[in-house]
């Protein structure tokens, strides 16, 4: 690693990005399953902000939270894929300091908006199912542009702050990243210094971040069920979980990658890429298709939408 006293980041200009380690020969391979995925995160997202936009049956607050969701994950997977397929027909697998910085802070900005988003998302189900008559007061446009700021703004400070904790690490002498894009621990372990007071740091941040989140959603959901149970009518029941099952598709999806990723241990550096990949790009694939695929309101606006076209065409 060299001499781990005298070398610092302000020398850093570029690092490697190592990435997946297999064989040449499948860098090809590879190279079309992140191909693949990211055309149907395009597909995906692009098609459900359309369909959202166009149709004026989904101007609601829960559409109006969708199609945010569907912005997030349709940016945050750009900030890596592109980047990722580069680097598989690339020798040097290098990207500027400037551009890992980048990287990092929209990476960071865009997933922790999407957790608060969620957690807005959540409270949204909440109020339809629990207070369904003070529905369309209660979730006004501007509350609803708020909660929406709110997430934007929580995960900019966040990002910021997790930013500048890691890149005002001092650097040692290697500048590769074992990973497919610039990440808290890959760096990390690139650092010259104690990093037990960062890491207490960096968790207790975390710990801010993720906590009011996950409870909102889960005491949200504790209500949820509670209002649901009490329903007599088994269609009645049918029909209220259904409108709030995408959302917790989606909410398991993405905890349930997170969690992966983070859990894992360092000394499985190859498996952390692959719960990374889960994270990054499987999610924002799977969200949409969620959606679209449990939602009544979302097929048939997308049947209007189709119909619409052929008549012009």
């Amino acid at each position: 690693m060299g001499d781990r006293g005298t070398c610092n980041h302000s020398e850093v200009t570029d690092f490697i990005l190592i990435g997946f380690r297999v064989r040449p020969d499948l860098y090809i391979l590879l190279f079309l399953l992140f191909l693949l995925v990211y055309i149907m995160i395009l597909l995906g997202n692009v098609g459900m902000m359309t369909i959202i936009m166009t149709d004026p049956r989904l101007n609601t607050p829960m559409y109006f939270f969708l199609g945010n969701l569907s912005f997030i994950d349709l940016f945050y997977s750009s900030v890596i894929a592109p980047k990722a397929m580069v680097n598989f027909w690339s020798e040097s697998k290098s990207i500027s300091f400037a551009g890992c910085v980048t990287q990092f802070f929209l990476f960071a900005f865009f997933i922790v908006t999407e957790g608060f988003l969620l957690a807005a998302m959540a409270y949204d189900r909440f109020i339809a199912i629990c207070n369904p008559l003070l529905y369309s007061v209660q979730m006004s446009t501007d509350l609803c542009t708020q909660l929406v700021a709110g997430s934007y703004f929580c995960g900019c400070i966040s990002s910021v702050l997790q930013t500048s904790m890691t890149f005002t690490l001092p650097f040692c002498a290697s500048r590769a990243i074992d990973h497919f894009y610039c990440d808290t621990r890959p760096l990390q372990r690139l650092s010259c210094s104690d990093l037990f007071i960062r890491k207490i740091v960096s968790f207790s941040l975390s710990s801010i971040i993720i906590l009011p989140t996950i409870i909102v959603v889960i005491v949200s959901y504790l209500y949820i069920v509670s209002t649901v149970l009490k329903i007599r009518s088994t269609e009645g029941r049918k029909k209220a979980f259904s409108t709030c099952s995408s959302h917790l598709g989606v909410v398991s999806v993405l905890y349930g990658a997170g969690s992966f990723m983070y859990l894992t241990p360092d000394r499985f550096p190859e498996l952390s890429k692959v719960a990374s990949l889960c994270y990054t790009l499987v999610t924002p694939m799977l969200n949409p298709l969620i959606y679209s695929l449990r939602n009544k309101d979302v097929k048939e606006a997308l049947k209007r939408l189709l119909e619409k076209k052929n008549t012009i065409l």
